[in-house]
């Protein structure tokens, strides 16, 4: 029964939407390309949104992927098709994920969002990691890593002005450039300012220059700033006994203490670089023009682990992000996994955990041989 065209309007159907996410559920590239072609409305197709689960073309064609559960016999019977395995239709699985694979190329080609959010809060990558579809999900973290890669690079570029514009310092602060990502949170909500994701957009940044005018609440396991963020929790709180431990605490910002470290010839045999809202740039930084100065040859450096661990994916994509970036600047790195405790009540009060990661990879840096 075909519903009309009047019936399709009450249930407020976008009837080319539909067709977006069918052909991608299908893996149906040539029809795809078709609806692309002729898609007559603001916006990018590959990325529309049904309105209900929140998916996109990508998150479609990875359901279309799930394997299918082991049925018993009276579920077989009930559907009409008897319980004898040869009378059930099936499908090879590889060829589903073949073809599965062949379409998320094609979208991600096109324009497709690698971590726009569905209305479970699933990335397209989150859901194959849920259902174990591992080469899509690698499909999905190398997205990432290409897209996060050409906006920190897009980030080093300052966008040319005509001769009689004048430069408006609030627009190229470092908050709203692209690929301006903080340590702890990369640029993985970038993708989520659209319609349906107005909330997440809307949320304060978290920055350096926030946190400083912030207005501080402390609690028996918390350290907050006025938007509720982490600054410190209470494991963290060892740090401050340190000057009674005859420590030297340079007082100011690394970026100005550190090259007059390296102007007197100061070298260390190990360095660690933790700090709180700054962004991969920043850090970026530290490690390509102070670390090679202040590290000695044979020496080691480290650094906090928590990009993007907030997801999994993220937490994943942003290794790869660092160790290329590590690498181009002459450093190998080496990870060892640590298991992450459950930490589910130390987040109480806290507006956003960062961490919902099973292993903290800890990074330990040297110079490449």
């Amino acid at each position: 029964m075909e519903l009309s065209d009047e019936q399709l309007g009450a249930l407020d159907v976008d009837i080319d939407v539909q067709e977006v996410l069918l052909a991608a559920a299908q893996h149906d590239i040539s029809r795809m390309r078709e609806l692309i072609q002729s898609y007559d409305k603001p916006g990018n197709p590959v990325n529309v949104k049904d309105p209900e689960t929140g998916y996109t073309p990508l998150h479609a064609a990875i359901a279309a992927c799930e394997p299918d559960s082991e049925e018993p016999d009276e579920r077989q019977e009930a559907n009409g098709l008897g319980n004898t395995p040869n009378r059930l239709p099936k499908v090879d699985s590889s060829d589903v994920l073949e073809s599965g694979g062949e379409m998320i190329k094609f979208l991600l080609q096109e324009g497709g969002i690698w971590n726009d959010l569905d209305a479970n809060d699933e990335t397209p990558g989150c859901m194959a990691k849920r259902m174990g579809l591992d080469a899509l999900y690698q499909l999905m973290v190398d997205a990432g890593v290409r897209a996060e890669m050409l906006l920190n690079r897009l980030d080093e570029y300052a966008p040319l002005q005509d001769e009689d514009e004048e430069i408006d310092d609030d627009n190229l602060s470092t908050g709203g450039a692209p690929g301006q990502t903080e340590v702890q949170q990369p640029n993985e909500q970038a993708a989520t300012a659209q319609e349906g994701n107005t909330a997440t957009a809307q949320e304060p940044d978290v920055t350096s220059s926030r946190y400083l005018q912030s207005n501080l609440t402390f609690t028996d396991n918390h350290l907050l700033d006025q938007d509720q963020n982490g600054v410190m929790m209470s494991w963290e709180s060892g740090k401050d006994g340190m000057r009674d431990q005859v420590w030297v605490i340079h007082e100011g910002k690394w970026q100005d203490i550190l090259p007059e470290l390296v102007n007197e010839g100061q070298t260390f045999d190990a360095i660690y670089y933790d700090t709180f809202a700054e962004s991969y740039s920043d850090f970026r930084d530290f490690f390509s023009e102070q670390v090679i100065g202040l590290l000695d040859m044979n020496g080691k450096w480290s650094f906090f682990n928590g990009m993007g661990a907030d997801r999994q994916i993220s937490y994943d994509v942003y290794q790869k992000v660092v160790e290329m970036d590590l690498l181009e600047a002459g450093f190998d790195v080496d990870w060892e996994e640590i298991g992450v405790p459950s930490l589910e009540g130390e987040w109480n009060g806290v507006r956003r955990r960062y961490w919902v990661v099973d292993s903290y990879r800890l990074p330990v840096c040297r110079y490449l041989d």
